[in-house]
């Protein structure tokens, strides 16, 4: 049996160094993925809606403003709109007829997908760029930033 090496952390401010790096990366591309030529996007608000409706059927709108830190109004504001341009649906509850409950609508899946591949062609034709050590690093490192995106995306903040 093959003994593997223990992982070895970080070096000291290796953790402050990718967190900024990331956090560079992000911001670039959400700059340049966001409003793309003549294409009208969505706000910032109704953008993380329309997201959490989409991984999250069925929501309430207050789970949906808990979820995401909003102010009650402006999840009302973006939800409206957003079923005003036919991104989602309203449904009353099945247990509380009074609660409403968001759906994403078909439309909302090609506005996904549409949106994926604006902010993923810039990434992908900049890997394609790198040195191939690089792009392979990156690569090999999916799993582990897949890992980290999930963590920050539950992480429900300070006690």
């Amino acid at each position: 049996m093959t003994e593997h090496p223990a992982p070895r952390a970080a070096p000291p401010g290796r953790h402050e160094e990718t967190a900024l790096v990331l956090r560079d990366l992000a911001w670039t591309v959400h700059r340049r993925g966001l409003y793309p030529p003549g294409r009208p996007g969505l706000p910032v608000t109704e953008l993380a809606v329309l997201t959490l409706v989409r991984e999250h059927p069925g929501l309430s709108v207050g789970e949906v403003t808990r979820r995401l830190g909003l102010q009650q109004p402006n999840t009302s504001a973006a939800v409206r709109t957003l079923v005003e341009r036919g991104l989602v649906r309203r449904e009353a509850g099945t247990v509380d007829r009074r609660v409403t409950l968001l759906h994403p609508t078909d439309a909302a899946q090609a506005e996904h997908e549409a949106l994926a591949e604006v902010w993923a062609g810039p990434v992908r034709d900049a890997l394609r760029a790198l040195d191939p050590e690089q792009a392979a690093a990156i690569a090999a490192a999916a799993d582990a930033l897949r890992a980290l995106e999930q963590h920050i995306r539950t992480d429900t903040g300070p006690a």
